[in-house]
């Protein structure tokens, strides 16, 4: 392990919960946050330290237990809902001012591809180059909030993470369209699973890397074929697929400059081949 030793979670969610779990088997220390008290009871029960931190939009709790690690880790999902698209990156921004003033070495923030439009560039998939401002993205306010971190550089490590759609255990595609009408089966997804994010957020803190990346598993399988499997391998009920009365617009996404960069090794490369369980969470 580097001299990196001590690794600090906003968000002790689904995808945040098996992160610290995987870094303390490493051999880390790892705190995290959690916005209610019964689940900092739950997660300290399971021996994950834990304070209560809720970011409306400024931090309110324990930050400060948070801002002495080596490492901070921003997994909060940008909900904009009846707060609007302002406020996540305000909350981003009360965080920053924050780590201005701590010894945190290396910040990731946990983005998303969805920054990226639903225009499929004839040829070729979409890069991180594709979209660098809020005026190129479909999501604004997340390349908002990305540029806020990326502002700590060069005096901190910075690494900006886009996820695809996360999948894996109790999130499993077959559901999320059970019995509906489906005009999109020849679009490909951009999925990747649960496994693969958390060992590329470790290897992204084993070798303290900084820069801006896509997490999309490899291999890009079209959405019929992703969603009869999944409903055939768990008892939903097939959606009926029809031919849209246009073209569909769509994406692809390449990871080629995360793999290149960290040499990471996809558990599941191919969405069609997943591994879900539908009790686990």
């Amino acid at each position: 392990m580097t001299e990196q030793k001590s690794v600090a979670i906003i968000g002790l969610g689904w995808l945040g919960m098996p992160l610290a779990k995987a870094l303390q088997e490493e051999g880390y220390a790892v705190i995290g946050s959690t916005t209610s008290a019964d689940k900092r009871a739950m997660l300290q029960q399971q021996g994950l330290q834990t304070v209560e931190l809720t970011l409306n939009p400024a931090p309110v709790g324990r930050l400060e237990a948070l801002l002495g690690s080596d490492v901070l880790v921003i997994n909060v999902p940008p909900r904009a809902g009846r707060q609007g698209t302002d406020f996540h990156p305000q909350q981003v921004a009360g965080l920053i001012e924050a780590i201005r003033t701590s010894a945190v070495a290396h910040i990731i923030y946990v983005s998303s591809t969805s920054v990226y439009p639903e225009q499929q560039i004839p040829g070729r998939a979409l890069v991180e180059a594709d979209v660098t401002s809020p005026a190129e993205a479909a999501a604004p306010a997340l390349v908002r909030a990305e540029q806020a971190v990326l502002a700590l550089s060069p005096e901190r490590t910075v690494t900006i993470l886009r996820c695809g759609g996360l999948m894996g255990y109790d999130r499993i595609p077959g559901k999320y369209v059970a019995g509906r009408t489906v005009d999109s089966g020849s679009v490909p997804v951009n999925y990747i699973h649960r496994d693969d994010v958390v060992g590329i957020l470790q290897q992204l803190i084993r070798a303290r890397i900084a820069g801006t990346y896509n997490a999309v598993a490899p291999e890009h399988p079209p959405r019929e074929a992703i969603y009869r499997r999944s409903c055939a391998d768990f008892g939903y009920t097939l959606p009926t697929f029809i031919e849209p009365d246009g073209p569909v617009a769509y994406k692809v996404i390449s990871s080629d400059k995360l793999i290149t960069t960290t040499g990471y090794t996809f558990t599941w490369p191919n969405p069609l081949l997943f591994s879900y369980d539908p009790a686990a969470g």
